[in-house]
């Protein structure tokens, strides 16, 4: 099995502490199947923004695995925001073994049209370039390698090449840990998780160097019951954060929480209704 790419490496942490917190605004996303060759449709609805005199302002997507029934490419995603703003993304594994070519963009800049590879046919590794069309030199490489319970990474540009970006985890049991190293080897992050039992894990990131030097965070995860998740975070700037995550129904999730700075002594709260 192929390793996780460099900008996953921290995600056992990292998902801990940041997905699932819906603490500001009011959201109703519906995600539907269709049978026109598998392709999936996703509305997200913003309800009642503070800032716009449009009351649900919402963003189309879509997913067409088999797109004129054809398996050869897969638009990963088609999708228009509340902005007018339009984002395509095809792929394609079908030109040579485990090699998968990606291709993006935003459907009005030809010079924003980027396009990737992925190769995985090396045991244990995981390859990636990425680049704009326009601007070749441009380029984003990373190689990530699993040795055992370790991955190690590195990503670079032309601008970085000498002194890329670098990372590393470790797992073994309940324990996770990861550290990344990142603008020439002048900011590091350090992010580890724990998992107390089958329903509590815990997590903690700090940042070391850079404009995030000094950030740090703690949370905590813990499923009440089967369909009910509560999560609860603090962070630096004495901020706490909380979200509880129910399954009313089998593809109706409500997603609610808050956060409270303690700091500015100010605090928000918001709600994300899920139908699928």
């Amino acid at each position: 099995m192929a390793p996780v790419k460099f900008d996953d490496i921290s995600k056992t942490a990292s998902e801990v502490l940041n997905d699932d917190f819906k603490t500001s605004g009011y959201e109703f996303k519906a995600k539907q199947k269709t049978t026109w060759d598998g392709a999936v449709v996703t509305s997200t609805f913003d309800l009642f923004p503070s800032n716009s005199d449009i009351m649900t302002p919402a963003k189309l997507s879509w997913k067409l695995p088999t797109p004129l029934k054809t398996n050869f490419v897969c638009i990963d995603k088609l999708e228009m925001d509340k902005a007018g703003k339009f984002k395509l993304e095809a792929s394609t594994d079908k030109l040579y073994e485990k090699l998968k070519v990606d291709a993006k963009s935003d459907l009005k800049d030809p010079a924003k049209i980027s396009a990737g590879l992925t190769y995985s046919g090396v045991p244990d590794t995981l390859i990636k370039f990425e680049t704009t069309l326009m601007k070749p030199e441009a380029f984003t490489a990373e190689i990530t390698r699993a040795a055992g319970q370790a991955t190690f990474g590195a990503k670079f540009g032309l601008a970085n090449i000498t002194a890329p970006d670098l990372g590393a985890r470790y797992a073994q049991g309940p324990f996770f840990g990861s550290l990344l190293c990142k603008e020439k080897l002048s900011t590091f992050n350090a992010s580890a998780s724990y998992k107390v039992s089958p329903e509590v894990k815990c997590a903690v990131t700090a940042d070391y160097g850079g404009k995030k030097s000094g950030q740090f965070g703690f949370g905590i995860a813990y499923d009440v019951v089967k369909g009910t998740k509560l999560k609860l975070k603090v962070q630096h700037d004495q901020s706490l954060s909380f979200s509880v995550k129910h399954d009313v129904a089998k593809g109706f999730n409500i997603l609610a929480g808050g956060k409270f700075n303690n700091l500015k002594k100010d605090y928000s709260y918001g709600i994300s209704l899920s139908v699928e």
